[in-house]
């Protein structure tokens, strides 16, 4: 059987018409068919079950990520207040009131009301424990002369 050249083109013109025709129906068929599961309830499990992980893993970034900017944001309030506490003139007088030391209440008093309060040497509860050094206040207190001291 020999073909001929007419014959051939008709046959691929027929060919591409039928494969176009239905490859769009056997499309449609699939698009209507997935859009009627779609709409079902099954989907919504297969879903479900299918973005799970998805879900977890940006659930996890977000919590490590709210994690660390909760631990630097509080960190650096903490930080502000702390510092803020610091440059407060009456916390010298309060600490001194505090601890019953009359005398360094005073001074720190009469310094911060003065506004020399920034010159004065500040002062921690350590420091005057371990006897500090000579920027102390407690260096400028007169001593108690006691039995000891007479002898």
């Amino acid at each position: 059987m020999v073909i001929t050249t007419f014959e051939l083109i008709a046959l691929a013109i027929f060919w591409t018409i039928f494969y176009f025709f239905l490859s769009h129906y056997i499309a449609g068929l699939s698009r209507d068919a997935w859009i009627e599961y779609i709409r079902s309830s099954e989907s919504d499990e297969m879903l479900l079950e299918a973005l799970d992980p998805i879900v977890n893993e940006i659930e996890d970034r977000m919590h490590d990520k709210m994690q660390a900017f909760q631990d630097s944001f509080f960190g650096s309030v903490g930080q502000m207040v702390k510092k803020g506490k610091d440059l407060d003139p009456m916390n010298n007088v309060r600490k001194a009131a505090a601890r019953g030391d009359w005398t360094s209440l005073l001074v720190e008093y009469a310094a911060n009301k003065s506004g020399l309060g920034q010159y004065l040497p500040s002062q921690s509860p350590e420091t005057a424990e371990k006897g500090g050094g000579s920027s102390d206040i407690e260096t400028l207190r007169p001593k108690r002369i006691t039995e000891l001291d007479v002898k």
